[in-house]
């Protein structure tokens, strides 16, 4: 049961988060990130935010240090918006899937330019 509420949970999160990073952050590194997903423990004491950020490498980590920057801000405005006893501690992630699926259709490419 506890996991069908963390599912919930992280669902919810992922909405206010895009709301917040879109309309509250006024950090110029914080712009066009996406939030892909988030993973909420059992126990909803802590939450993986996986985003991803267009731009180059250095665009993208530097994002990442003005989101690292700004939790305390971002985790009291999830905390203001979500009825939960105790907010979840927030880490930031750059989300892999998407360099892996960039990856998998390069490989296709190649291989139809092969044929």
């Amino acid at each position: 049961m506890s996991n069908v509420r963390a599912e919930r949970v992280g669902e919810q999160m992922k909405k206010e988060l895009a709301d917040i990073f879109q309309r509250q952050i006024k950090d110029p590194r914080v712009q066009f990130v996406t939030v892909t997903d988030v993973e909420v423990t059992g126990d909803l004491q802590q939450a993986k935010v996986f985003i991803t950020v267009l731009g180059e490498d250095q665009t993208q980590e530097e994002t990442l240090t003005a989101l690292r920057k700004a939790k305390g801000f971002i985790r009291s405005e999830i905390g203001k918006r979500i009825q939960l006893r105790k907010t979840p501690e927030l880490q930031f992630e750059f989300d892999p899937s998407i360099d892996y699926g960039n990856r998998i259709e390069k490989l296709i490419q190649d291989l139809h330019k092969e044929e």
